[in-house]
């Protein structure tokens, strides 16, 4: 039982983190375009951050990682999901 709680943990946190990166890509690359420069640092924290994110997970296992990685492909499709209707 105590098996699977940290791969479902993971898969939820994996789909709230996908949902706030993906989330952030439109604003940042929205930023970006017009040319503030400002958005680069935060566009490196946003990659960090989930990079740190993944690393974390790593360390509960692969099981844990794939999860994790599940769940932010899910966060991605429910953001997409969310774009195609505006």
């Amino acid at each position: 039982m105590t098996d699977l709680l940290l791969p479902l943990a993971a898969l939820g946190a994996g789909t709230l983190a996908g949902a706030l990166h993906f989330a952030t890509l439109r604003r940042l690359s929205d930023r970006l375009l017009r040319g503030d420069l400002g958005a680069i640092p935060l566009q490196l924290l946003r990659l960090a951050l989930l990079a740190a994110f993944l690393v974390l997970c790593s360390r509960g296992g692969a099981t844990t990682l794939l999860a994790a990685a599940a769940g932010i492909l899910g966060g991605r499709a429910l953001i997409l999901r969310r774009e195609r209707v505006r």
